[in-house]
């Protein structure tokens, strides 16, 4: 009757173990779900949620705009380029800036001016307070016969409104120099602009 003793003593024991190993681990999961803020860690959560507990609400934010394939606000062009223009103009009240704005857009020549945009243009989208043009070269001259396979070379043009002030960039989609053309498209405007007491400088 002695083995029989020593297997229930064992068997005891290991029963102890394992609660001690439970009580420990049960520990270690208290002290996680109290370092990342209780049990609400363990919920799923929506991605702004998360974005938001991470980052805060402005890094959330600015991470949704940022994702591919939403829309965002006009950019910056990269340092040192020389195939994008950027800035922002300044209208002398509010209240006309949108009617003002689109009548200058509206009233840009289709055969292009100073040499550049010979190809016309277009709208891709718009609203009361946003742009998206695009541009075309007129596709006749060398640098669009050896380096574009004849065809027009286009740019993108994005303008957003806000109050009294329109910010906007010009850029090329190709080619690491415009050779001046995206200046020149907004210098133009610029000059249209003024016509109408905007503060437009480029």
């Amino acid at each position: 009757f002695v083995r029989p003793i020593i297997s229930v003593t064992s068997g005891a024991a290991n029963r102890s173990t394992s609660r001690h190993l439970l009580s420990e681990m049960q520990r270690v999961v208290l002290a996680l779900l109290a370092l990342f803020g209780g049990a609400s860690a363990w919920t799923p959560v929506s991605r702004r949620a998360a974005l938001s507990k991470a980052f805060g609400a402005a890094g959330a934010a600015a991470a949704v705009v940022a994702a591919p394939g939403t829309a965002s606000a006009v950019g910056t062009c990269k340092k040192d380029s020389n195939n994008c223009i950027a800035g922002s103009f300044k209208a002398p009240s509010s209240a006309e800036a949108g009617a003002q704005l689109k009548s200058v857009l509206d009233a840009y020549p289709q055969a292009g001016q100073a040499d550049v945009d010979g190809g016309g243009w277009q709208f891709v989208s718009e609203s009361d307070s946003a742009y998206k043009l695009e541009f075309k070269s007129s596709g006749k001259g060398n640098m669009a016969k050896f380096f574009n396979g004849g065809k027009p070379f286009i740019d993108d043009l994005e303008i957003d409104l806000a109050g009294d002030t329109a910010n906007f960039k010009s850029a090329s989609r190709v080619g690491d120099s415009d050779f001046g053309v995206n200046k020149a498209r907004m210098s133009y405007i610029a000059k249209e602009l003024r016509a109408k007491g905007w503060d437009a400088k480029i």
